[in-house]
């Protein structure tokens, strides 16, 4: 009898320890990891629309500068362009004669985000201020979103991709001029 039941403990330890990982894979774990568990993360429950919401600079699986994601607050784009001159000449030649970059970057939630809006305006024609008051604020809409609603004759996904490589381009000058 006592032999049945250490045995019986033994299985039913053995079942619990061996069922645990895939308890968590299923979600039903604590673990926020990347997309399982009850955590969230940054799987898969992003969803469509997610790379333009994200803007580029924010990762959707590819390689990502330090420069690009903003860790310290609203002011992260303005701060990292006074450290950067060529990525600033570099805007400031694609926004409208006359424009404060740093009052431009203000309000972005990310460098990325500043840059390909930076490029959007300059590829379709859209005036900058227009752009920026749709993307900052308290009801913000993704660049994909406000490229539609500022130009709804426009495949506004293709351009929010085209963007994200103009300014993947960008920061990949800039780093190898530091």
């Amino acid at each position: 009898m006592r032999r049945s039941l250490t045995v019986l403990a033994s299985v039913v330890a053995l079942a619990c320890l061996s069922g645990a990982p895939l308890w968590a894979q299923r979600g039903g774990g604590h673990g926020g990891g990347m997309g399982g568990g009850t955590g969230g993360g940054m799987g898969a429950s992003a969803g469509r629309g997610a790379s333009e919401s994200a803007g580029p600079g924010m990762d959707r699986g590819r390689g990502m500068s330090s420069m690009r994601m903003s860790t310290s607050g609203r002011n992260a784009p303005v701060e990292r362009l006074s450290d950067n001159t060529h990525l600033s000449s570099k805007l400031q030649s694609l926004l409208p004669a006359g424009a404060n970059l740093q009052d431009a970057a203000a309000g972005f939630k990310n460098l990325g985000q500043f840059v390909a809006a930076v490029h959007v305006s300059h590829n379709l024609g859209i005036p900058f201020d227009q752009l920026k008051a749709k993307m900052t604020g308290p009801n913000s809409v993704s660049l994909g979103k406000a490229i539609h609603e500022l130009n709804p004759n426009v495949k506004a996904k293709a351009e929010v991709k085209k963007a994200g490589k103009q300014a993947d381009q960008d920061f990949r000058e800039s780093e190898n001029q530091s």
